[in-house]
């Protein structure tokens, strides 16, 4: 492939965007600018659906290929047997054969839609299983062609390893110890089919790729790299992951477009212009102006709502964040009535809900009883109160009447009332 091909400006990029973290010795910055080089990112199947923290290195495979270079996605149906040790307090419960399988089919069908893998693209891309040769290695050839390379000293040294010795309560299973040499000997494998010269990764894969670059050099007696980006983590630090509380996932059955683009909506402002770098396309100028109006303007959250659409976009398509964008403004307009019941559903999940009888509605229900009933309110006096105030809204129509009744007419889609008190408190009334 002829270096016109490529776009010489990828390292500038990757640097913008703070995705050069870790390098593991020198020449990686010329060699991307002068060669086509092929280069991997492996991803763990311990679930069926990628989530917000994998999107990074998603995101990178399909900038090394815009830039020309060809990426290999590399899903671990046989690492994913073992286990990383990596970034975990404790030992990860081992998965089934038919679990590893249909998490490799999920995320799969997810890299598929963020890289070109049909021939259209300079270089197209590979989705490779590297259970395809890990089953195949024997034990003892392993331990002879691959282990005799590496000392226990160096394998304990490495973070991963290292965090987890340090708690006699936890210590490491030596499956997972043995994680490291797999992932060396990825590297070692997909060299020698594809010529891959680059692993790249998370800051904390950073131990483990240094070893398949040191498996190369000593096997193969070639040069191979490694780089790795920051994790993506949350304001206080913590770092996405599968294992944590509140995991936003890319599959729409798991997460959908709607509460995707909330969690991106609200995102602080310490971390949206990370956010911005990492994980859109959006060019320099226009990440640079909107960090500006972050810190000039930052009542106006333009940089959430860049990113939140970009991503949304990116992950669910434009017609999924139209209406993810809808279902957000109706949330706080009296638009909330033209939603469909899923939609508001979703606006609504956040919000306290109970239940009523429809009859109730025959005789008029009190709407400073309902108040206070939900919960908005402490008691009819304070109700009444915020009734008269104009800080009562039914179906996001503000109420002024104290003596105002709910009847049949006020049900959206036959069945449901929201109420609100001022701007963020919610609770839904559903009607049986």
């Amino acid at each position: 492939m002829s270096t016109s091909a490529l776009r010489p400006e990828l390292v500038e990029d990757l640097e913008f965007r703070h995705l050069w973290f870790q390098e593991t010795g020198t020449g990686l910055r010329q060699l991307l600018r002068e060669e086509a080089v092929t280069a991997y990112i492996g991803f763990d199947p311990s679930a069926d659906s990628l989530h917000i923290g994998s999107l990074l290195q998603v995101c990178l495979l399909r900038r090394l290929q815009l830039a020309g270079h060809r990426p290999i996605a590399l899903a671990g149906g046989g690492t994913g047997m073992i286990g990383d040790p990596g970034g975990k307090a404790a030992e990860r419960p081992l998965l089934s054969e038919e679990q590893v399988r249909a998490n490799l089919e999920g995320i799969g069908s997810q890299l598929e839609r963020f890289v070109d893998m049909e021939g259209t693209a300079v270089a197209p891309a590979l989705l490779v299983d590297n259970g395809r040769w890990l089953r195949q290695a024997g034990l003892i050839e392993f331990l002879r062609d691959i282990g005799k390379h590496f000392t226990v000293n160096d394998m304990v040294g490495k973070e991963s390893v290292r965090a987890r010795l340090e708690r006699a309560d936890v210590g490491v299973s030596y499956t997972e110890f043995s994680y490291m040499l797999l992932q060396a000997y990825d590297f070692l494998h997909l060299y020698d089919e594809y010529g891959c010269r680059l692993q790249l990764g998370a800051s904390d894969q950073f131990g483990n790729i240094t070893m398949g670059v040191e498996l190369v050099r000593k096997v193969r007696g070639a040069k191979a790299y490694g780089l790795t980006t920051p994790l993506v983590v949350q304001a206080d630090g913590t770092k996405f992951g599968k294992t944590e509380a509140g995991t936003v996932w890319l599959d729409a059955k798991r997460t959908s477009p709607y509460a995707l683009y909330q969690f991106l909506l609200r995102s602080e402002d310490a971390v949206v212009g990370d956010y911005l770098r990492y994980l859109t396309f959006l060019d320099h100028e226009e990440i640079l102006e909107l960090d500006r109006a972050t810190a000039e303007r930052p009542e106006g959250r333009a940089a959430q709502r860049a990113l939140a659409h970009t991503v949304c976009t990116l992950v669910h398509g434009a017609d999924e964040t139209a209406r993810a964008e809808a279902a957000a403004a109706a949330l706080y307009s009296e638009d909330i009535g033209d939603l469909d019941e899923a939609a508001l559903l979703e606006v609504c999940a956040e919000a306290p809900a109970s239940d009523r009888r429809r009859s109730e509605l025959d005789a008029g229900l009190s709407l400073v009883d309902v108040l206070v009933d939900s919960g908005l309110v402490k008691s009819k006096s304070a109700a009444r109160t915020t009734v008269r105030q104009g800080g009562a809204y039914v179906n996001n129509r503000r109420q002024s009447d104290p003596e105002r009744v709910l009847g049949r007419d006020d049900l959206l889609l036959d069945r449901y009332v929201v109420l609100r008190r001022g701007r963020r408190d919610y609770h839904l009334l559903r009607f049986g």
